[in-house]
């Protein structure tokens, strides 16, 4: 089977990718490798992408609508995952635009590449910052999550309100995923784990906010490729598929009129920022010179995933827990590095 994936330069698009390709499906893989951050980084995980046969690479921007129009025409995949996206909450005050290039006018090119290309199913990343100003925990995907507190947020709300009508108009098979939290190897180097174990080894002083009272459902990245790959290889559900009209009341999670879900993928296991440090110190053998801060705009002091609706329809649940995820990644960071 060929399966379109964009975003296979970023974090989770090359361990998704990489497990596509281990399990011998055709990955027609599609990312710009933009100077967001480090492109050596972008450029080692291609590399290993790169080395199986079964890998097809355009270095495209999915914003450029002839050309995302043209691969889809070319390559005819079957599935489509869009990882592809401008990422980061602080960045989002810096550089609003290119969070509704990439996020906005990327993901309708491509809806507007399933629409026209009889994709079977589209699967694309949510985000657990949709769910905001919400304070009940844990988070649901019946939660209600109208009250986004960043541009970043705001736009990935926008994608599932967008993958929503085309799903409804069109009759695609759509389901969006929101990630919580994730960790782990070949991270982004403007993520908590990777800055806090740099500094750390380097001795220098991390940046702690909030005063270091924030709790996260940290979860780990190969965990999140696995429940990825179990919703973008496997069977559609019945279920999913159907456009049922028997809700007593508007669930945000299904929709009554098109065969549309939303799940969240997260550890459903919150940790302390602290506590997260902690591992990071036992893991490098060094203690974190640490710079208490305010909390930043946009953050939230608090996630956690109720990710009952997941493991219910695919059997599968994140596993991996933060002192094994952090050994790993922190593993990786010296080899990587020559430290």
């Amino acid at each position: 089977m060929k399966i379109l994936v964009t975003g296979t330069a970023g974090f989770i698009g090359f361990f998704t990718a990489k497990k596509l390709l281990e399990e011998g499906y055709t990955v027609i893989g599609i990312d710009n490798v933009n100077d967001y951050y480090d492109v050596n980084l972008k450029e080692a995980r291609l590399k290993i992408l790169k080395e199986n046969d079964n890998f097809i690479e355009y270095r495209e921007n999915i914003a450029n609508k002839k050309r995302i129009s043209e691969i889809f025409k070319q390559e005819k995949p079957k599935r489509v995952l869009n990882l592809a996206a401008q990422a980061g909450v602080r960045y989002s005050f810096e550089n609003p635009y290119a969070y509704i290039e990439s996020n906005i006018s990327g993901f309708l090119n491509i809806l507007e590449g399933c629409r026209n290309n009889n994709i079977e199913h589209l699967v694309f990343a949510s985000t657990a910052s949709v769910y905001g100003a919400n304070t009940k925990m844990p988070w649901k995907e019946t939660d209600g999550c109208n009250h986004q507190l960043s541009l970043y947020a705001a736009t990935k709300k926008s994608n599932e309100v967008m993958a929503h009508s085309y799903s409804h108009l069109f009759n695609i098979p759509t389901t969006g995923l929101r990630f919580f939290n994730a960790y782990g190897p070949w991270g982004r180097p403007d993520m908590a784990l990777f800055l806090f174990v740099k500094n750390i080894i380097e001795e220098k002083p991390i940046n702690v906010f909030n005063n270091g009272k924030m709790v996260r459902d940290f979860t780990y990245v190969e965990d999140i490729a696995q429940g990825v790959i179990k919703v973008l290889t496997g069977k559609v559900p019945e279920k999913d598929l159907e456009m049922r009209h028997d809700f007593a009341v508007p669930n945000p999670s299904k929709s009554a009129v098109a065969p549309f879900r939303i799940y969240n993928i997260g550890n459903s296991t919150p940790v302390e920022l602290m506590k997260y440090i902690e591992i990071m110190e036992k893991e490098t053998g060094k203690k974190a010179i640490i710079n208490y801060m305010p909390i930043q705009p946009g953050e939230v002091v608090k996630s956690e995933a109720d990710n009952s609706e997941f493991y219910e329809t695919f059997d599968f649940k994140p596993h991996t827990n933060v002192e094994e995820g952090i050994h790993k990644f922190v593993k990786w960071f010296r080899e990587y590095y020559g430290i």
